[in-house]
This record gives structure tokens, sequence and C-alpha cells, in this order.
């Protein structure tokens, strides 16, 4: 099939590769605009342009796609590039703008054979309706849900509201080392969206498309955008809670606390179970050994792990302590991201 593919993060790379490795035509793909990285705040080409980019695919990356929004110029270029490619469907993959209208219509006009398009399918990492939105990995960690997938949707002109074609569920690891991060989950999933994408096509280039299933009108949530002021860690939150979120912001934006004036990066801790309410206020280091630091928070007790300094790189808190000196009683602030 002739495909354009629409993504930017790491995330929708494997899907990419994917199809080009199924035999497709991936005539165009859409990313976001370069932007600045890195120490140096240089440009930088995001996964999806450099994988265009080794495989010789035309690309645009237009700051908007709303022909009467603010960069009109770009989404006329788009609209040009979009019908030049006549292609029989678009492939979305967290390509972070929204698809207004024209593009939904573009993409179902009769294509080059003279078959209908297939419209534009997206490869979104939930189980739909649960978390619609821009952050659905970050959020599923954060609630502490049991599981969560992939569906194959149908894109309409509504939030993620489309038909599901395919959907396959992924279990979520909360315990032990081997407790999910959203960077672990992510990497699971964007494998396994690839495979369901591949075969979603394969079905409909058979004659056979897979039927188109309404989404349920119950258990919606919206997967809001994680910012670094939602990072924050305010330790009057229960023990476990924080321990899920500081899983659900790695690796972006990273879970954040001040000590002494500095902002540190907290990666990995654990809920001391059992653990009777402390006396000692939110944020309070209540004990100090190689194994962990153990903090006070409204309720219950968290154990942290694994710790960053600005400039510096992950550490597990025997390490971190060797360059840093934190003794019982000092405390860990602000206890809200507005103090």
């Amino acid at each position: 099939m002739r495909l354009i593919f629409a993504g930017t993060p790491e995330f929708a790379v494997p899907a990419l590769r994917a199809l080009l490795r199924a035999g497709h035509a991936v005539v165009l793909a859409l990313t976001q605009p370069d932007r600045p990285s890195g120490r140096g705040l240089r440009l930088q080409p995001c996964p999806v342009k450099r994988t265009a980019a080794e495989h010789g695919i035309a690309l645009c990356q237009p700051r908007s796609l709303r022909l009467d929004g603010r960069h009109p110029a770009d989404a006329q270029a788009a609209h040009a590039a979009i019908l030049a490619a006549r292609a029989d469907a678009m492939v979305v993959a967290a390509y972070g703008l929204i698809l207004p209208q024209w593009v939904l219509d573009a993409l179902e006009r009769p294509a080059a054979a003279g078959a209908a398009g297939l419209g534009c399918l997206n490869i979104h990492a939930s189980l739909l309706p649960r978390w619609r939105g821009a952050a659905p990995i970050h959020r599923a960690i954060e609630a502490g849900d049991a599981q969560t997938g992939v569906c194959i949707m149908q894109m309409d002109a509504g939030l993620d509201t489309g038909a599901v074609l395919l959907r396959a569920v992924e279990p979520i690891q909360h315990d032990g080392a081997q407790a999910d991060s959203t960077g672990s989950l992510q990497e699971r999933l964007a494998t396994l969206g690839a495979e369901l994408i591949v075969q979603a096509l394969a079905q409909a280039a058979s004659g056979r498309p897979l039927p188109a299933q309404p989404q349920r009108t119950d258990g919606v949530c919206y997967a809001q955008k994680v910012e670094k002021a939602q990072a924050c860690i305010d330790w009057n939150d229960d023990a476990a809670q924080l321990e899920r979120r500081i899983r659900a912001f790695d690796p972006q934006p990273g879970a954040w606390t001040m000590l002494a004036g500095e902002v540190l990066k907290v990666w990995r801790a654990q809920v001391v179970p059992d653990s009777p309410a402390p006396r000692s206020p939110p944020g309070s280091v209540l004990a100090v050994d190689p194994a962990g630091i153990t903090v006070a928070c409204g309720q219950g007790r968290l154990r942290l792990l694994q710790l960053q300094r600005a400039g510096g790189r992950r550490l597990p808190v025997a390490e971190f302590l060797r360059g840093q000196t934190i003794v019982p009683g000092v405390r860990f602030g602000p206890a809200r991201a507005d103090d």
C-alpha cells in the first residue's frame, strides 16, 4: 500500500520500520519541527525524521495543519504534499498535532488504484476508551492500572473517539525491581503497536478488512499532557501514589524535589511496607543507609533508591551518598509545586 506516516518520538519508530519491512511504500512522513535540545540548545531532528531520512522518505514538518491557523503557509504546504502522495491510508503514531477535518477527508477519497482509501489509522497506547489524550502511558502507571494495551483506531473528528479495529492487552508490572516506568512500558507498547498496524493493513489488503467496533461510552478517562510542574513531588501525598508517579514520570519529565536549594530528581523508590503514620512533617528524612533514604509522606513512608543531582547522572543511593551528605531530620521540599 501507499502510506503516509505521521509520528514524532521514539515510540513511533518501530511502527514505521515494521511498515517498511512489510513491503508498504511509505511515500511521505509528517513529523513535528526540529526542537532545540542538549546543553547547546541546537536544533535536533526527531527520531521519526532520522528514520525517514535513512530510507529516503519525503518529509513534511508543518508547525500546524490548520489552514486558518497561525501558520497557514505550513498547512498549505502539508495540504499539497498529502494530496500529491495519493496514499491509501495515513498511519499516525504519537504525532503530536491534531489532524483537522481536511486531513481526514483527504485520506478517505478514492486512492490511486481506484479503491477507497482507508482513512487515518491511529496507534493509540491504551485500551480505549480508557485514557484518551496525550499521555496514556504515564497516566495508566500513575493511576495504578493493572493493564493497558494498544488500539488501532480509525480516526475521526473527536479526541481518540474513533472506532477500534484491533486491540491487544499488555500487563503493567507494579512490584519489585521489574516495576514498569513509562520508558519500559512504552518500549513494549511500541513493539505491540507495530505488530498490530501491520496486521490491520494486511487484513485490509486481503479484501477482508477488520470490523470497526465503536467505543463504549462508559469508562472514559482523559490522559492530560504531563507538565514539569506536575512532576514536583508533593510529600503530603500518599507514599504509594508517589511511588507510582515517580515511575510514571520516568524518563520525562522526571519526578523532582528540592534539597538545600538544589533540584534533585528521584528515579526509583519503594513504599516501606507496614509503616506507621510518621510523626515528622511530610518530606522529612527519617533514616539514611546505603539501601535507601526513608522519607515521611502524608500517609506512609517512601524509600528513595535512585537519585540524580542537576548536571549529574542517575545513581543508586549508596553511590549518591558518597558525594552528598543527607542526615535524618533534614526535609525535602517544596511540599507543593507552588510553595
